[in-house]
């Protein structure tokens, strides 16, 4: 089964798409709408290794139609959807959203929201 996901930070990074599921991703841009970006500490070493940043965007709902998120869609497998799963940590949960497109795709959001 395919799956579309976005990816407005460090998902996008080549380093972390091959370490995480083995090859490079193919997408599209798109907006998402509705949220805005803010910075996330992060302290997971497995996530620091792939990712090489201690700071990490976060998408935090507005429901105000001016903000937006830009980045891509990508197709992945189940089995990739699982593994991006493991690499998001506990601070993001992953929701589905209508895009700008009209695309429907899972995004990782702030989970306390």
């Amino acid at each position: 089964m395919q799956h579309l996901l976005f990816s407005y930070g460090t998902l996008q990074l080549p380093s972390v798409q091959l370490s995480s599921f083995g090859r490079l991703l193919t997408g599209k841009p798109d907006r998402l709408l509705g949220y805005k970006l803010a910075q996330l500490k992060i302290t997971d070493e497995t996530v620091l290794a792939k990712s090489e940043t201690a700071t990490h965007p976060i998408a935090i709902k507005t429901n105000n139609p001016i903000d937006f998120i830009e980045g891509v869609i990508f197709e992945i497998s189940e089995k990739e959807l699982q593994q991006a799963d493991e690499y998001e940590v506990e601070d993001y949960c992953r929701v589905q959203e209508l895009f700008e497109s009209g695309a429907l795709a899972w995004v990782y959001v702030e989970a306390n929201q």
